[in-house]
């Protein structure tokens, strides 16, 4: 059959559209992630905790909100000029202020001012920041100097080069102190440290309820964040502020605990299940098909030693070489691979070589041996095109089968770290104890999305048979 009435068949059945559905979905996504993650994406960024510094932890779908109780929005400010510049005498104060609408009756998940590269002449720049309430109230709780010149250094001095100057206020002595200054200078409300340490942002954007307790009703509505630098000399420069008021919720799919977006590790890991699934079973199938093919038609000792091989492969147990293997020679993702191509091309050499075995004697290949053709020409020039389309549908089969091992290996924890796998992140999950405590957000879509995968092959293979079956070719006509 020519490929063209082969995928006139497929297309016939109700499998085959749904599973060329799905397999263009996959293609066209895997297609565009090298355009919006680099190649070292898993290493630069999805195993860099400071690349998720400013998402809060273990936060559900931002979409949830629409279901469920609203939950503060994920709310980050950048400037890299600032809103306002007021000059008195020597000295220049710039001003960032970010507004924005709190809407939700639970406070952020915690307050972070993250400053870029610092450079400077004469004096180090202070740093402080004030939060506008909706009440009219206004709270400074954070105030802090640049670390000045060291006697080795010669201006311009530059701090936050290779790192922004992040401070989480939550965490940050000199915000909780200004931040128990702010209650009892307003509210006659005397707290310690230790007490307000969880409560920061609770009495931030909360009136206290209680004289003598750290209990805070919300308090809804306009909020302004001002940052301020204060720098010494005109030549004085601030590369970038940011201010991030974290949600309860974020993005498309949520945050694991180290509030890495779950989104961007499923996306990245659609073309690494498609290199696995295809790579391995195109690999596995091209050496099975030729040993196949080769052992039925040869026959004699080549045929002895080919099938004695594959007898031993077949009967070796697969895991345990895998897990010995990666234990011995590290977590890589090629080492999986080549052990699945080496251990994967048997059963196909196995099946073919009885297949070949009853077309050798057919009166195509006596015809062809009688004109004078190769024994190589003939078994790849007119016995495979005669096995190719049950090649293809084991080789459609094996596809699933790479995807699933590479989950189940990353799931035991012996996945290569490099790169973000749905089987990763599953085992992350797990291991986090995620499935116990309801983080559902970081489970079942990976878990999802190795299910559709592996159908998406699936139903192709279903859709084969037709093909390889003449007899269901005309019954579903």
């Amino acid at each position: 059959m020519r490929p063209g009435e082969a995928l006139r068949v497929v297309l016939r059945s109700g499998s085959g559209r749904l599973g060329i559905g799905l397999l263009a979905v996959l293609v066209f996504v895997s297609l565009l992630v090298p355009f919006f993650y680099p190649l070292d994406f898993g290493l630069r960024f999805w195993n860099n905790p400071i690349a998720w510094a400013d998402n809060p932890k273990a936060a559900p779908p931002a979409w949830t909100n629409l279901v469920g109780d609203q939950a503060p929005r994920h709310r980050v400010f950048d400037a890299e000029s600032p809103s306002q510049t007021v000059e008195t005498g020597p000295a220049t104060t710039r001003l960032y202020s970010f507004t924005f609408d709190h809407d939700s009756e639970t406070p952020p998940t915690f307050l972070s001012v993250s400053v870029g590269e610092v450079s400077f002449y004469d004096r180090p720049p202070v740093i402080s920041m004030s939060l506008a309430r909706p009440d009219g109230l206004t709270a400074t709780i954070l105030q802090e100097v640049v670390r000045g010149q060291r006697p080795d250094e010669t201006p311009p001095v530059s701090r936050f080069a290779d790192e922004p100057r992040r401070i989480f206020l939550s965490g940050d002595t000199n915000a909780l102190t200004a931040a128990t200054d702010f209650l009892l200078q307003e509210f006659g409300l005397r707290l310690s440290e230790a007490e307000i340490q969880g409560n920061l942002e609770a009495a931030l954007f909360g009136t206290p309820t209680s004289s003598d307790a750290p209990e805070f009703e919300p308090l809804t509505g306009e909020y302004t964040a001002t940052i301020r630098v204060i720098t010494y000399d005109s030549r004085d420069a601030v590369e970038s502020v940011r201010f991030v008021a974290a949600g309860g919720v974020f993005g498309l799919m949520g945050t694991d605990t180290q509030g890495r977006n779950l989104a961007t590790g499923l996306m990245f890991g659609f073309p690494v299940a498609l290199i696995i699934g295809i790579s391995t079973s195109v690999a596995a199938t091209i050496l099975g098909t030729f040993f196949g093919i080769l052992s039925g038609f040869s026959g004699g000792r080549t045929d002895t030693i080919i099938q004695r091989v594959s007898d031993v492969m077949t009967n070796i147990p697969l895991l345990p070489i895998l897990i010995f293997l990666i234990f011995v020679l590290g977590q890589k993702l090629w080492l999986v691979m080549t052990i699945l191509v080496i251990f994967g091309w048997p059963g196909l050499t196995i099946i073919l070589r009885s297949m070949v075995l009853q077309v050798r004697s057919g009166q195509l290949v006596e015809a062809t041996q009688a004109l004078g053709a190769s024994r190589w020409r003939i078994m790849f020039r007119h016995v495979f095109f005669q096995m190719a389309p049950f090649i293809v549908a084991q080789m459609i089969f094996f596809t699933p089968a790479a995807i699933l091992a590479e989950a189940g290996l990353s799931f035991l924890g012996l996945g290569d770290p490099s790169l973000p796998t749905w089987g990763q992140i599953l085992e992350q999950g797990f291991r986090t104890g995620a499935i116990f405590i309801g983080y559902w957000w970081w489970i079942l879509p990976p878990g999802i999305l190795i299910v559709i995968t592996a159908m998406t092959f699936v139903l192709l293979a279903l859709a084969m048979e037709p093909v390889l079956n003449p007899r269901l070719r005309e019954t579903a006509a």
